[in-house]
């Protein structure tokens, strides 16, 4: 008889069962309340299938709906199966290829048979989804053999998911999950016991895209059908209410009607601003100023193109020229025919990031112990060539400008100068109205230095948030395995916005490969050369898309100092036209932004169209106000008015259009 095994549960307690029990089993054993409430399991802290049987000695511990972070990556992992089960019965002939979970459900690559899907296809694959969950499939996984499962997937016309298996590290387990006794799919699970444990009133399918397989634009082009999935239906009907509410915030749509900026082909991925969108940038621009001068920050500009070689010798070259715009260092060939550059031209590069030149401003000159800690600052623009496909308005573009900055300091500066840190953007992303949490990105697989190296960096970063205060829960304090840059672990501040949205925006990394890379040093109290540490840190991340997330998380209606028009003096009648453009007058030598609207136009016209445009102040104007020196304060968002002298008037708005950090 085989020895029993020690199952541990979370209270201590010790259960002896017969090898091949499940944790379904021990549920049971437990309670018919826990039996009906499990849904998976996690043994020695991996989770798995509730009814994957025991294999030794471990610790167990029963997942359920409460524990909502592993219900909803099981649930959307189920359905993400379900979607492609149901789409094969559909359109047969169709292949198969691979479908996560996401942060908010999830979507399946498809190689269709006859035609791309559409939308108008949703509907039916819906159903159809309805009807697998209906039936209570089991799930069940089987380990199979790698040449059997290549076999069976040739077999089947599934050329994807035979490219697939046989690319997988030969030291890889292979498994398959069965729905029901027909159609199955190669994962690695965990799944839920069975397709009904799924909610059929609690996801929906979203859209339909076009996507390359493997996410390389050479390979085939597949159709990718995306889903949002929860728990029940009350979880889907919140967030597509969220959904509702950020269509509506939209930073695209606002920035058209607010006639904020523009993007189009011409100039794939870079922004148009408009004069409007412009004052907004420039405000942020004199904020940052400000808060970076407090902070012993010096301010410096570096070239925008740099030589290959500089780019070597940094490991860019090497890690990052993908993502690089690259220029021949050479007239190109003007003639009609031949090559339009030589063969052994020199190569140049369009800056993907600052650091580079910023240490070469740091090697000019001999630096002492004494003259760190060196806070260098810049606007700095930057290009990254981003995928077509991947552009998103102002949120991932190719020409971006950072709020970048490089601290070098010595070793015994590190921690306070993280801390520092901390506690500046803190200030700032309050000033914003954003709370956040915090996280640290760990080493990743492919990175550049030695592991004592990373051991003390990481050690550092941890030491610096908890003498900010910041490593608790209540700023969401947690470590990322593998997320960090190739060169340093990094801090990273997730803004959440006014509808419970999270942007991952500031970042420092405590950096000992550049310095090494790029030979700079400083002459130590010992006389001798040291390397100093590097901190890279960003607080806006880039101005484009710390603007876009400003106008979703307020919706368009900025606070008065960075509305880019901050008052509108609307008349009623032609006869206050003079009047009106004399009270704006009065406004702009406050400091106001001001503008007239004197239109031969209806006042109720102007008035929507004024708050379309997210004015923050319409001050409308007629025949009585023009006798009495008056205005009627008309504010955005609130009903009514205000009738307010124009000196009275000026005074409210000198105030609150103040920046928070000159309040």
């Amino acid at each position: 008889m085989s020895a029993m095994l020690k199952i541990t549960l979370p209270d201590g307690s010790v259960r002896e069962v017969a090898p091949g029990t499940t944790p379904a089993d021990i549920a049971a054993a437990i309670g018919p309340g826990l039996a009906k409430a499990a849904i998976a399991a996690k043994v020695d802290g991996e989770l798995r299938d509730i009814m994957r049987p025991l294999e030794q000695d471990s610790q167990l511990a029963l997942v359920t709906a409460k524990d909502e972070a592993d219900a909803l990556e099981l649930a959307r992992h189920d359905f993400a199966h379900v979607l492609a089960e149901a789409v094969q019965a559909l359109f047969p002939g169709t292949q198969i290829t691979f479908g996560p979970a996401t942060d908010d459900g999830f979507y399946y690559d498809f190689a269709p048979k006859d035609r791309p899907f559409t939308e108008e296809d949703l509907p039916a694959i819906e159903a159809e989804m309805r009807k697998i969950i209906a039936a209570n499939k089991p799930l069940r996984r089987e380990v199979i053999a790698r040449d059997t499962l290549i076999a069976q997937w040739e077999a089947a016309g599934e050329t994807f998911k035979a490219q697939w298996a046989a690319e997988l590290p030969q030291s890889e387990e292979l498994t398959v999950y069965h729905s029901g006794d027909g159609w199955y799919d190669m994962c690695r699970g965990p799944h839920l016991a069975s397709t009904g444990k799924l909610d059929p009133a609690a996801f929906k399918l979203t859209r339909v895209s076009g996507a390359y397989w493997r996410g390389d634009q050479k390979n085939a082009m597949l159709s990718r059908i995306y889903g949002t999935g929860w728990l029940n239906k009350k979880q889907l009907n919140e967030h597509l209410t969220r959904l509702e509410e950020a269509g509506k915030r939209d930073h695209r749509k606002l920035g058209a009607e607010m006639d904020l900026f523009h993007l189009q082909q011409e100039a794939h991925g870079s922004v148009f601003w408009h004069p409007k969108g412009y004052l907004i940038w420039r405000e942020l621009e004199a904020y940052m100023r400000r808060a970076i001068d407090d902070a012993g920050y010096r301010e410096v500009k570096t070239p925008q193109v740099m030589d290959a070689r500089q780019w070597e010798q940094s490991g860019h070259w090497g890690k990052y020229r993908e993502n690089m715009f690259v220029i021949p260092d050479e007239v190109p060939n003007v003639a009609d025919e031949g090559p339009l550059v030589s063969d052994d031209v020199d190569w140049m590069a369009l800056k993907p990031m600052n650091c580079p030149a910023h240490i070469l401003i740091f090697k000019q000159g001999i630096k002492s112990y004494r003259d760190l800690p060196l806070r260098f600052y810049e606007n700095g623009c930057c290009h990254r060539n981003e995928p077509h496909g991947a552009l998103h308005g102002l949120m991932r573009v190719r020409q971006f400008t950072q709020d970048d900055a490089h601290i070098f300091c010595r070793e015994d500066q590190i921690v306070e100068e993280v801390r520092a840190f901390c506690a500046l953007a803190d200030r700032i992303y309050r000033d914003f109205g954003f709370t956040y949490s915090i996280k640290l990105a760990l080493r990743p697989e492919k990175r550049f230095g030695t592991e004592e190296m990373w051991d003390k960096a990481e050690e550092e970063l941890r030491n610096a948030v908890a003498a900010a205060g910041l490593n608790t829960p209540e700023y969401g304090w947690e470590e990322l395995p593998g997320e960090g840059a190739f060169y340093a672990p990094k801090l990273e501040w997730h803004l959440t916005d006014a509808i419970g949205r999270t942007w991952q925006v500031g970042t420092i990394q405590s950096d000992r490969v550049l310095p090494e890379r790029l030979d700079a040093s400083y002459i130590a109290e010992d006389g001798e050369r040291h390397r100093p540490v590097m901190l890279h840190r960003a607080i806006f991340g880039s101005y484009e898309r710390f603007i876009g997330i400003l106008i979703e998380h307020y919706a368009g209606k900025f606070p008065l100092w960075l509305a880019p028009v901050q008052a509108v003096v609307a008349t009623i009648v032609s006869d206050a036209d003079t009047y009106a453009l004399d009270v704006v007058e009065k406004l702009r030598a406050a400091g106001i932004r001001a503008e007239a609207d004197v239109r031969n136009e209806k006042i109720n016209y102007k008035v929507r169209e004024h708050s379309l445009g997210k004015v923050p102040n319409l001050l409308v104007v007629g025949r009585r106000e023009a006798e009495e020196g008056t205005v009627a304060l008309r504010e955005l968002g609130k009903d009514g008015q205000t009738m307010l002298s124009v000196s009275d008037l000026i005074a409210r708005l000198a105030k609150d259009a103040l920046a928070p950090d000159l309040a």
